[in-house]
């Protein structure tokens, strides 16, 4: 149901999802009068009641309008409200609002009754009022909504009259007893249910609680009203005073206690908060239902007994235990025989026992009326199999366990077990196998806990093999779970295994169900959504979205964040094991082309908000079979890359071992942009890496020369030159054979990038100017874009700012043509940098803000490092140390966080300079030796030269010998790499004569 008043107003399946006093109001009058049009002078009545303001009826407008928005994002159509000429009405079927189910139910209710049939009446009356979750549309104070809703309360009332009459008729009079009794209390003045009371009262023995049933309503009603009760009632207090109403007073009936449950565990372990916060809601929260729920294997029966047997003093007649079933190689027992089974343990003869499952279930309550029982209903299959088996008594426990959430049992106390705390489990393990032998080999220990997943079932069956074999280390099994066929093999033990469990549990899946299920197992993320589901299975998304559901109520997979699923370790080898099995092998392969093919088309559109070059368009993409996820994906932008990011490796992954080499490479590239700009530089390596074998093995040059550019990006980030040059080097020669230019001058530019941090700034430019060429013949414009921000990097880089200057002009110019905003913010940043180097600083400064706020906008961290830098150096100039150095340590956080080692070297180098202007010689000096020895490691030469200079400054007050000597390196590395900043080390040297 959609909407809901009998209760607190509840929309889309949640209460107070519409927050705003007056939006509630007017959404109660609509659905109050549903399916008619109200006019806006009751709305405005109810709103404002006597003092409406002058703008009262464009408020209204108002108000209308936003639960049309509120109910749009909630799925429902925006013509759910309606506006008319005379007013505004709300269209829901009769299905979608819990009053009118409540009024239909009541009209079948009667119609058994008109007919006989009062088993029938019963359970419509009943389903009838369970659809009340308290007064009607409590919380909403308007008068005019409230005088409404007390007529439907009325109609509750009258329900639940009409249907006690009919449960009294069916001898359930002991059932009643308590809910009379709190209705009698709410409704002191109503005659009927004060009457109905003491026929309960008097038909389970109690005449002397009838009686006083009589006389506290006499006495209400000549202190309320002034009247004597009326003639029904009177009659009814003579007949109790007769006794002609009485069964048998429970003060006569004797009870043989029962002790009907399993032995308890002996080595119960672990679950010590889950123990405690059971005992704590039964005994004080008088919780009388509990609901124990959990996968198979987590020990559900294990601890109903354990927390059954710790209060069996508090139950002191009757402690009954029924296996349902639910979950076996038999069919789950039905309620008929399961009433049978329990009065059996009671101790009533087979000949009491009715054909009738109603009037078992009348007697099963009657028995247990004036008892003090846990019941323990165990393996549910259903909430319809254990609804008719449920007690009445308040001085009942029931205990259920069940491998499915039981969500339709009214008054149950959910609890659903996880598996163990790894100290838990080997603690268990300890129990099982000898405290001894787990204490000797602790690491052995818990690798096998966390492989047997830490699983209860799997930890006892994994501790059974090796209690029996005396002989065995615990390393020894714990090998055996890593390098044999697999851990649903070795876990078992005589008939019981691990993966027989997890069988029954999968066998009472519908075949969609199991379909799912099964297909699951091929996605190799530690977790999966909705989306995922359906493209593995090729169904709308609602579709997979019900089946996942499922899948997580019969516990065969867990929801730990919503929309977030996974499977538990275990249960994903079983779901493997299944997919394996002839018959559903062969949907295999197109199950893992429509999966590879539905990331790599969401990767390559989400992409595109990085680097437009990584649109679908740079790859041969086949059409993909469901467009309406990639749809759901865009909407969640880049925070889609972010959460599948080790996913999209683990599929590159899996193409190579499924043979799909196609998609190795094509997912790297449509990736690269993300795993490039986040700096997440092992992953994009792994991938290009396994992306070059299978082009390679594809015999594709073009797809191998794309892998070496890119897998020549992450070398670089990680300061790898050796590596990037060699892969810019063999992807050039591919190229120029291929003879595509534009890849062609790609290849080159990314070359130059490269070639300059190597400090070749002469091979660099070489490799610009030739790539500008191919561009201009192939009249590319957004690949001159891109050009020009490389070049003005590389003449920045050498020191030549007024043709970096210049250059970052023109590619501003071009950028308003074919760039994107990440062009612009790189064209504001090079022309800041120029302008800086140039001694302008204060127009500098404002450039520099400018593309700072735009890079971080577009997530690029190296971006916003690199500006951070550059502002740092202004700071100094100036004479800011303090604020210099709080520039480069927020740009060490930004390199660090992109994985860049030289822009962390660089920052590092920065941050010593302001921290020796500062004073702080010693710290600069550390700081400096310390880059030194990176980038010595690293080979780059220019950031050590710089480290070798800072060192000197350092040093030239204390050692002027030292000094000359860092200063004399750090000339010769400039010089090697064409930096300008070898003439200040020149002029430094000259001093020092």
């Amino acid at each position: 149901m959609r909407f809901g008043i009998l209760g607190p107003l509840r929309v889309g399946g949640g209460e107070a999802t519409i927050t705003a006093g007056r939006d509630r109001a007017v959404l109660a009058m609509l659905l109050l009068r549903a399916g008619r049009v109200v006019p806006p002078d009751e709305l405005v009545d109810a709103v404002w009641e006597e003092r409406p303001p002058a703008t009262a009826r464009a408020q209204l407008q108002i108000c209308v309008s936003r639960l049309r928005q509120r109910l749009g994002r909630l799925g429902l159509p925006p013509e759910t409200i309606i506006t008319d000429p005379v007013g505004y009405g709300i269209r829901v079927q009769p299905a979608d609002l819990d009053a009118e189910v409540f009024a239909r139910g009541v009209e079948a209710a009667r119609a058994a009754v008109a007919a006989g049939r009062s088993a029938e009446a019963r359970r419509h009356y009943r389903s009838a009022l369970a659809l009340w979750r308290g007064p009607a549309l409590s919380g909403i104070a308007s008068r005019s909504v409230r005088r409404r809703a007390q007529a439907l309360d009325e109609q509750r009332l009258t329900a639940l009259e009409e249907c006690v009459d009919v449960e009294l008729r069916l001898r359930q009079a002991a059932d009643l007893v308590d809910e009379l009794t709190e209705s009698v209390e709410a409704h002191p003045l109503r005659e009927r249910l004060r009457g109905q009371l003491m026929l309960a009262l008097s038909s389970v023995g109690r005449q002397a609680d009838a009686l006083a049933v009589y006389r506290e309503g006499r006495r209400i009603y000549a202190e309320e009203l002034g009247i004597e009760p009326g003639a029904a009632l009177q009659e009814l207090h003579q007949r109790v005073l007769a006794g002609d109403l009485a069964l048998s007073a429970p003060e006569e009936r004797s009870f043989t206690p029962v002790r009907a449950l399993p032995r308890a565990i002996s080595d119960f372990t672990g679950r010590q908060e889950t123990v405690a916060r059971l005992v704590k809601e039964i005994e004080e929260d008088d919780a009388r239902i509990q609901l124990i729920d959990g996968m198979a294997g987590s020990g559900k029966t294990t601890l109903a007994v354990h927390v059954a047997t710790a209060l069996g003093g508090r139950y002191p007649d009757a402690h009954l235990f029924i296996d349902l079933h639910g979950h076996s190689d038999r069919e789950p027992v039905p309620p008929a025989a399961a009433l049978a089974g329990l009065l059996r343990q009671l101790g009533v003869p087979g000949e009491r026992i009715p054909a009738d499952t109603d009037e078992r279930a009348a007697l099963w309550r009657s028995e247990l009326s004036g008892r003090r029982a846990i019941v323990v209903l165990d393996n549910a299959a259903s909430a319809a199999q254990v609804a008719p088996l449920l007690p009445n008594g308040r001085d009942c426990l029931t205990m259920i366990t069940s491998r499915r959430r039981l969500t339709g049992l009214d008054g149950g106390k959910p609890c659903s077990l996880a598996v163990l705390d790894p100290e838990e489990a080997v603690e268990l393990l300890g129990r099982v196998v000898g405290a001894d032998r787990v204490a000797a080999e602790p690491e052995a220990a818990a690798e096998v806990a966390r492989r047997c997943g830490h699983l209860p079932l799997a930890i006892r069956l994994a501790g059974a093999r090796l209690a029996h074999r005396p002989r065995w280390r615990v390393r020894d099994l714990a090998d055996r779970l890593v390098t044999g066929r697999d851990a649903l093999t070795e876990l078992s033990a005589g008939e019981r295994s691990v993966g027989q469990a997890f069988a029954l549990s999968y066998a009472q899946l519908g075949p969609a169900s199991q379909r799912m299920f099964r297909l699951l197992a091929l996605h190799p993320g530690a977790f999966f959504d909705n989306r995922v589901a359906a493209a593995l299975a090729d169904l709308p998304l609602p579709d997979a979205q019900d089946l996942l559901d499922g899948l997580v109520d019969a516990h065969l997979a867990d929801e730990p964040e919503p929309g977030r699923f996974r499977f538990h370790d275990l249960v994903r080898d079983f779901a493997r094991h299944r997919l394996a099995e002839p018959d559903a092998a062969v949907e295999r392969p197109a199950a893992v082309k429509r999966l590879l093919d539905f990331h790599l088309q969401a990767g390559a559109e989400l992409a595109r908000l990085v680097d437009r070059s990584a649109s679908a368009a740079a790859l041969p993409l086949s059409p993909v079979a469901r467009p309406d996820l990639i749809e759901v994906c865009r909407s969640q932008g880049l925070d889609w890359l972010d959460e599948n990011r080790t996913t999209l490796v683990a599929l590159v992954r899996l193409a190579e071992e499924e043979g799909q080499l196609r998609y190795c490479w094509q997912l790297a590239r449509a990736c690269w942009s993300h795993w490039f700009a986040g700096g997440h530089l092992d992953e994009l390596i792994e991938a290009h890496t396994i992306g070059l074998r299978a082009a390679e093995r594809l015999g594709d040059d073009d797809a191998v020369a794309t892998m070496h550019n890119y897998l020549a990006s992450g070398y670089h980030r990680l300061a790898r030159y050796r590596e990037a040059l060699t892969s810019m080097e063999t992807a050039l020669r591919l190229r120029e054979r291929l003879g595509d230019p534009i890849a062609r001058a790609g290849t080159h530019k990314n070359a130059a990038i490269v070639c300059a941090i190597g400090g070749d700034m002469t091979s660099a430019l070489s490799h610009l100017d030739r790539a500008l060429v191919l561009l201009r013949a192939a009249g590319h414009g957004r690949g001159t874009v891109a050009l020009f921000t490389n070049k003005a990097a590389i003449l920045l880089m050498a020191g030549r700012a007024e043709e970096a200057l210049l250059v970052s002009r023109r590619q501003l110019a071009l950028s308003r043509d074919v760039g994107t905003l990440h062009d612009v913010a790189n064209g504001i940043g090079h022309v800041g940098m120029a302008r800086a180097r140039l001694g302008h600083a204060g127009v500098a400064v404002r450039r520099l803000e400018v593309a700072l706020r735009w890079k971080r906008r577009l997530g690029n961290h190296y971006g916003v490092g690199e500006l951070l830098n550059e502002l740092g150096a202004i700071e100094r100039s100036l004479g800011r140390p303090e604020a210099a150095a709080a520039r480069h340590r927020a740009a060490l956080v930004e390199m660090t966080e992109v994985g860049d080692r030289i822009g962390q070297c660089a920052s590092r180098n920065l941050l010593a300079r302001a921290m020796r202007d500062q004073g702080d010689v010693a710290s600069a000096l550390d700081l400096h030796r310390r880059v030194l020895t990176d980038v010595t490691r690293f080979g780059a030469r220019y950031e050590q030269a710089r480290a070798l200079d800072g060192i000197a400054r350092c040093l030239r007050d204390t050692d002027l010998a030292a000094a000359r000597s860092h200063w004399t390196r750090a000339l010769a590395l400039f010089r090697q790499v064409e930096s300008p900043d070898g003439e200040e080390v020149v002029r430094l040297l000259a001093e020092l004569g």
